[in-house]
């Protein structure tokens, strides 16, 4: 089975609060998660909320929970029963005892937004991302197909790589068929497979609404931007904002929109190999955003991540800023990479406590007395100050 970093800190979380919020993707792992955390806890209750049979038991939920005080309940796909929470927060009341409750949300933000009203000041929050590089160390699967893959496990652990292309497109279908109209969605299938396939070709691009507006037929910059909020509320998209420095200069003020798993990256774009990748033009913002996504995995819980560019050319691609201090990140798909006046300026411009080039090479070396190349093998390390 995968190690996933995340286990540590629910444990952590729960042995500090009575319940925990566990979001994540719909197949990213969240419930093989919860089962091996519940079979550390004695008599685990574990219901899917989407099986109506489950949903019976919590007919007379206040009852239920009663009951069920000494022990942990676990609450899978929550999402399809929002007003639980409502009777969580009297419960909760009644018995303050950290580790009562896990509650496991695919794919909605919303969801997080709704507990947060209800159970402010009583819940832990945690988000289970795809496959990071160093939970993978111990797979039968080559780490390097994690890139072409991406890191949701049943595509990571396929047969082969068509097995995986095919269980992405799978997915990619049903998410946007099924799990799209039951948070409520209403927005045509087909309209958003067309939102979701533009910001594949512009991945690791500024955000543009007007643009992409009018490529879908004339569809309003607004709405566009609510297609937008949608795929990055569902966990889909990454919009990384710019980062704000008062170095008196002109700065980029657009977004940059990311596809978060490149597996489902290369899917919408039809890539199926790593030969059709390496010849594809979006190889190198392929490159960019997943390794973007295992820097944002090994960060510090409370990190914040930006991008830096000005109209003069100063440009960082990741800016890690976590306790006033800020980590710089530029990523080249080179076995050589090399670095312009641009980094050299945003480094001065942020003034950041170290920086790294992150890019495929055997063996880090310094480049300056604070920056290093590393390989994205080394992120957790770098992460850690090691």
């Amino acid at each position: 089975m995968l190690h996933r970093k995340l286990l540590a800190d629910l444990r952590r979380r729960l042995a500090l609060q009575p319940a925990a919020v566990l979001l994540g993707p719909r197949q990213v792992g969240k419930t093989t998660l919860a089962r091996v955390l519940a079979a550390e806890y004695p008599d685990t209750v574990v219901l899917d909320l989407e099986r109506e049979s489950d949903r019976a038991r919590l007919a007379q939920s206040e009852a239920f929970f009663a009951r069920h005080r000494g022990r942990l309940v676990v609450l899978d796909e929550v999402q399809a029963l929002p007003e639980i929470f409502s009777v969580l927060r009297p419960e909760i009341d009644a018995d303050r005892r950290p580790g009562r409750f896990l509650l496991l949300g695919s794919a909605s933000r919303r969801l997080l937004r709704q507990s947060s009203e209800s159970l402010a000041g009583r819940v832990a929050y945690l988000e289970l991302a795809p496959l990071l590089i160093e939970e993978v160390g111990a797979a039968p699967v080559p780490a390097s197909s994690l890139w072409l893959r991406g890191g949701f496990p049943p595509s990571f652990t396929a047969r082969d790589d068509a097995a995986s292309f095919a269980w992405r497109g799978d997915f990619i279908q049903t998410f946007l068929a099924r799990d799209l109209p039951q948070l409520g969605v209403t927005i045509p299938a087909e309209t958003l497979r067309r939102f979701w396939r533009m910001c594949a070709h512009l991945h690791g691009c500024l955000f543009n609404a007007s643009q992409l507006g009018a490529a879908l037929g004339g569809v309003a910059h607004a709405t566009v931007g609510r297609y937008l909020d949608l795929f990055v509320d569902t966990l889909m998209l990454r919009r990384l904002e710019p980062h704000f420095v008062n170095v008196g200069k002109r700065l980029v003020k657009s977004p940059k929109v990311y596809v978060r798993d490149s597996g489902v990256l290369h899917a919408l774009l039809n890539i199926a190999t790593i030969d059709d990748l390496s010849a594809h033009p979006i190889v190198g913002q392929s490159w960019e955003g997943f390794v973007i996504e295992q820097i944002v995995g090994a960060a510090p819980p409370l990190a914040e991540f930006s991008f830096y560019r000005t109209a003069a050319g100063a440009e960082m691609d990741l800016v890690v800023t976590e306790g006033g201090r800020s980590v710089g990140y530029e990523i080249k798909l080179s076995n050589a990479p090399k670095v312009g006046k641009g980094f050299w300026h945003a480094c001065e411009d942020l003034g950041v406590e170290r920086a790294y080039v992150v890019a495929p090479v055997a063996e880090p070396y310094p480049l300056a007395e604070n920056v290093e190349v590393i390989s994205p093998l080394m992120l957790a390390g770098a992460a850690a100050g090691t």
